[in-house]
This record gives structure tokens, C-alpha cells and sequence, in this order.
């Protein structure tokens, strides 16, 4: 399949006087012509700061989903934190998605209370994600929301999940690839961005590169940890 958004390109420079000028990740996309996504998947991973769910969040609200969380129907607002980054790119898209979802982890409390206040819930499996614990209400909505043929935003899925639950995420992400669906996934988890179908696009004070699974500092360090964790732990607590 052809991506429905095959790239970002920053159209401008925001001003000095917003701290987006002063990121790296802005100052690189003001550097290359546009960022592309070629795979049915993309990961932006890379340390806390570097700008992940930043370019994720201004990529939904210039593709017109809510900043909050949700398709491109809802319409509530909690507090306006979002940045204006969207301002400043443009999205690169080709055919226009038939279905689309932007899942925010921090934010996912106040989607289920919207939902609450204006769904019936059938379309989200029927039962109230309050009425779940998180985890089960994030891959009940993927599972029950997302319905193929769409351009779906995830950032930090992996926050709700534990690791047998990544595992049924990945499922639920092929299942939906395998129906023409296209995903643009922030994590940091190296079970999730494990999945073969990807690129993985790491995020540093540096810009960003793209790298393979096992270059990524996620996968590194949970490796070096797993192999050795006693000594892991003696170093870490200088003993």
C-alpha cells in the first residue's frame, strides 16, 4: 500500500522568541527538504526531551485530530497545552485515510471521559473504558475503534502495557497493517518497536536518523540490563 502521509517538511522557522526554534529536532527539519515515512509503520524513539511527541502531536493537529486525544470528531479541550508546531509544517499526504485515531497516553483519561459524556460506546466495545483497568481499555480501543484503512497516532502505547500485552498490541498493529492501515507510533518500548514491518526513526539533541532495531538505545540497554542485572544494579547503586 502507499502511505496516506508520506512525509512532514517545516514550511518555516517559528519565531526566536518560542522555545520551538530553540529545539533540535525543529532545527533539523529546517535542514532536509522533509522527513519521510516509508514503511506501513514508523517509530519515533530516542530520549525524554528530544521532541518525539511533540513532531507526533503537531502531525495529528495539522491532519485535524483533536490535540487531546481522538478522531477527528471529537472536540473537547481539558487545557491547552499542545504546542504550535503544527503552524509550522506541512504533511505530505496522497489518498485521503478512511479511518484515523490519534491515542495519547497522558491524556487517554480524558478521551474515556468524553466518550463517556457523548458515545454510546458501542463502536469502543461497549463498556466504559473507566470501567476498565488501563490497560484493558487501550487495546479494547484499538481493538474495537480502529476499523482498518486509516492513519493511526500512537503516542507511548507500551505506557498501560504489560509485556504480554505488547505482545497482543503488535498483533492488533499487523492485523491492521495487513488492512491497508498505516501507523505512526512515539515509544520506548523495544518489544513494541521490535515489530519487522517498520523504520525506526531515533530522535537526538543531534536531529534525527534513521537506525535498525538493534542500534537503538532502548534495545541496547535493556539488552545490557537483562544479560547482567546484578551487576547492572551494583553499578547503578555504587556498590
Amino acid at each position: 500500500m502507499t502511505n496516506y502521509l508520506t512525509g512532514i517538511r517545516l514550511r518555516e522557522m517559528p519565531p526566536e522568541s518560542s522555545y520551538l526554534s530553540s529545539l533540535p529536532v525543529v532545527r533539523f527539519l529546517n535542514s532536509i527538504e522533509q522527513l519521510n515515512f516509508t514503511k506501513p509503520v514508523t517509530f519515533l524513539v530516542g530520549e525524554n526531551g528530544t521532541g518525539k511527541s511533540t513532531i507526533l502531536e503537531a502531525i495529528a493537529v495539522a491532519m485535524g485530530f483533536n490535540a487531546e486525544g481522538g478522531s477527528r470528531d471529537f472536540s473537547f479541550s481539558t487545557k491547552q497545552s499542545h504546542s504550535e508546531l503544527y503552524q509550522f509544517i506541512t504533511t505530505i499526504k496522497t489518498v485521503a485515510p478512511k479511518d484515523g485515531f490519534f491515542l495519547r497516553a497522558e491524556s487517554f483519561y480524558n478521551t474515556a471521559s468524553y466518550l463517556d459524556e457523548n458515545s454510546t460506546m458501542l463502536r469502543y466495545g461497549g463498556v466504559s473504558f473507566h470501567e476498565q483497568s488501563h490497560g484493558e481499555a487501550f487495546l479494547s480501543l484499538i481493538s474495537n475503534r480502529f476499523e482498518g484503512k486509516g492513519l493511526y497516532l500512537l503516542d507511548e502505547p507500551e505506557a498501560a502495557l504489560s509485556p504480554q500485552k505488547l505482545m497482543s498490541l503488535i498483533i492488533a498493529i499487523n492485523d491492521l497493517v495487513e488492512n491497508n492501515s498505516q501507523y505512526i507510533i512515539a515509544s520506548h518500548s523495544p518489544i513494541v518497536m521490535a515489530y519487522p514491518k517498520a523504520e525506526i526513526l531515533q530522535f537526538s539533541d543531534t536531529g534525527i536518523q534513521q537506525v535498525l532495531y538493534k542500534e537503538t538505545e532502548h534495545y541496547q540497554i535493556t539488552k545490557q540490563f537483562i544479560d547482567r542485572p546484578e551487576q547492572m544494579m551494583k553499578y547503578l547503586l555504587n556498590e
